[in-house]
């Protein structure tokens, strides 16, 4: 395996599409995932958020949450 090769989680990879696609809603998050269900990453959210939370902002102030990668 080269230098640039790094293994990564699917948590990762769902970060990195997050930041790719910027503050989004689960929704447009699991379409750009390629997702058909909307709640597709739900677990994959509570998941992010229970191990790693410094790394995914989540805004609660408004209906659906909105969700940022840091």
């Amino acid at each position: 395996m080269t230098q640039q090769e790094t293994l990564r989680t699917y948590e990762q990879i769902c970060l990195d599409k997050l930041k790719k696609i910027g503050i989004s809603t689960s929704a447009e998050w699991c379409a750009a995932m390629g997702y058909k269900n909307d709640n597709g990453l739900a677990k994959v959210i509570r998941r992010i958020n229970s191990n790693m939370p410094y790394k995914l902002k989540v805004h609660y102030d408004k209906r659906p949450r909105r969700y940022e990668a840091l």
